[in-house]
């Protein structure tokens, strides 16, 4: 009898034909909703989801045989890992493979928020382009300023990496030295008044969630713009909203809300805000790469390998 393996929603570019002979394969072809996917999973062996699908304790106990949890993408707070160790579950990831492009995408929106890219663009369609005058819709620079960055793993070093191209002068703010060339360690506070950019790179976990909050908005230095890559948990969006509005921040880049698909309607209404919808990785190689990934440690746990990406 083979192994059940349950595919919570289709993957990009995903040959679950190869899987087949090793597989009883259930799912991968439309999204799952959660009555579906805890009827898949009642004898399943292996479950892939994404970040779009909460695994917790009520879905693990109506799993009693599933051994194997493998999530696409880099992210676990979707997942109840208390309760996965608890069952001593195989839980792995999708690291390393989203560092560039969700790099990539952080100077994206850096970049759009900075020069006003996307309200330039909704001028245009808007067929509102009429002025001349050499003050109209002045962005700001980039070249020669601080770049902050809070949370110093792989993605905020990529970043890191790409703003020595603009000469800019790095901060970054994390539990330890890095000892990363051309940046330098300081308080997240120290951080948040020096910087002209600010972009966040942290994991979301009890610690994280809302550490951008009001009073850390409140000591970021007038005029400055941020940029969330990370998780929408991590910033307080109705503060973030008011700086917006107040013009004491000149503009934010986010790619990552508390309640996807839902974005607050306060963000929707602002100007000065670049909106994406959870883009980070989000690129055809990219993508593809992290289907090969998540499919090869299915694999490679199934033949009773050693994953490759174990989730501590």
């Amino acid at each position: 009898m083979k192994p059940v393996l349950v595919v919570a929603r289709p993957l990009p570019h995903a040959d679950l034909g190869a899987l087949a002979g090793r597989f009883e394969l259930r799912g991968g072809a439309a999204p799952l909703g959660r009555a579906e996917l805890a009827a898949a999973v009642r004898d399943a062996d292996v479950l892939v989801v994404t970040y779009l699908d909460r695994v917790d304790a009520p879905l693990l106990e109506g799993a009693p045989r599933l051994r194997h949890l493998a999530s696409y993408g880099i992210g676990v707070n979707h997942l109840d890992l208390g309760a996965c160790r608890a069952r001593r579950l195989c839980v792995t990831n999708t690291p390393d493979v989203v560092t560039a492009a969700t790099a990539d995408h952080a100077w994206a929106l850096l970049l759009a928020a900075a020069r006003r890219v996307a309200e330039g663009d909704r001028v245009i369609r808007a067929g509102g382009w009429t002025s001349v005058d050499p003050a109209w819709m002045l962005g700001t620079e980039i070249s020669g300023k601080t770049l902050g960055l809070v949370g110093f793993g792989r993605i905020g070093q990529a970043v890191a990496q790409r703003a020595a191209g603009f000469g800019m002068r790095v901060l970054y703010a994390a539990p330890r030295d890095a000892g990363f060339p051309g940046a330098r360690r300081v308080e997240l506070d120290e951080l948040l008044a020096a910087s002209d950019f600010v972009s966040l790179h942290v994991p979301l976990t009890p610690a994280t969630e809302g550490l951008v909050d009001r009073a850390r908005l409140a000591r970021m230095k007038p005029g400055a713009i941020l940029v969330n890559t990370a998780r929408g948990q991590v910033v307080d969006d109705a503060a973030l909203a008011e700086a917006l509005a107040s013009g004491r921040l000149a503009a934010a880049g986010l790619d990552v809300f508390r309640d996807e698909p839902r974005v607050p309607e306060a963000f929707l209404r602002l100007p000065n805000v670049v909106l994406t919808p959870h883009l980070g990785s989000g690129t055809r190689e990219t993508r593809t790469a992290m289907t090969r990934m998540v499919l090869d440690e299915v694999l490679r746990v199934a033949s009773g390998e050693a994953p490759r990406h174990p989730v501590p």
